[in-house]
């Protein structure tokens, strides 16, 4: 695997205070795939464009959301994908991954990204302060 994969894992792994690797890399999956679903178009191609391959393609061929999820709900469906997770775990998993997703975006595309989503994201990418609008 890439210096790439190592590095987004590294930092998963740091922010979610995971045991292992592993962990770090099944809360990414489930979290991308979910995330995958939210977006469309050249938001979604230019993300994947930044995260490492296996991640891309995770988030390219997403579960389909029939619609989109509040934060909410959107950390609850993380919860029921990953075995032995409360809700409180997961909104802890989804933070963790996020928050490094927006730091491998940058600023501009993280903005670009939460236009996407429903209002409340923001603080699941740990970008509380005016995210969401246009710089």
């Amino acid at each position: 695997m890439s210096v790439q994969w190592d590095a987004f894992l590294s930092a998963v792994q740091d922010r979610g205070a995971y045991r292992s690797k592993d962990e770090a890399e099944r809360a990414s999956r489930v979290v991308l795939a979910l995330l995958g679903a939210h977006l469309v178009g050249q938001v979604r191609s230019e993300l994947a464009a930044r995260l490492p391959e296996t991640f891309a393609l995770v988030l390219l061929n997403p579960l389909q959301a029939h619609e989109p999820l509040p934060p909410e709900r959107f950390v609850r469906a993380t919860a029921a994908w990953i075995e032995g997770a409360t809700e409180q775990t997961a909104a802890w998993d989804v933070s963790a991954v996020l928050s490094v997703v927006a730091d491998t975006a940058g600023d501009e595309l993280t903005n670009e990204l939460l236009l996407q989503l429903p209002g409340g994201y923001d603080l699941l990418f740990g970008r509380p302060q005016g995210a969401g609008t246009r710089r």
